[in-house]
């Protein structure tokens, strides 16, 4: 149930969808108007959300931490459990 008005999000500029390895993905950097941190979501081809526990301090942080999983971990990483 909810209670009053929808939070404001602001949305960061560095969130896109890539294609790596025939993985596509989408990548969500939002912040709460009212709160200074940002929020890493990572969705699948299949709709599936992988978010981040903690708010990063700006949204090029969150960026970057997007960036080193895939690095180290590749595009499977996001995919789901078979």
């Amino acid at each position: 149930m909810q209670h009053g008005p929808e939070p404001e999000l602001i949305e960061s500029p560095l969130g896109r969808t890539i294609e790596q390895n025939g993985i596509r993905l989408t990548i969500n950097i939002v912040r709460i108007a009212t709160h200074p941190g940002w929020s890493l979501e990572v969705v699948n081809e299949n709709g599936t959300s992988i978010v981040w526990d903690d708010p990063f301090p700006t949204d090029r942080a969150a960026d970057a931490a997007f960036r080193k999983a895939l690095a180290e971990e590749g595009p499977e990483a996001f995919l789901d459990d078979r």
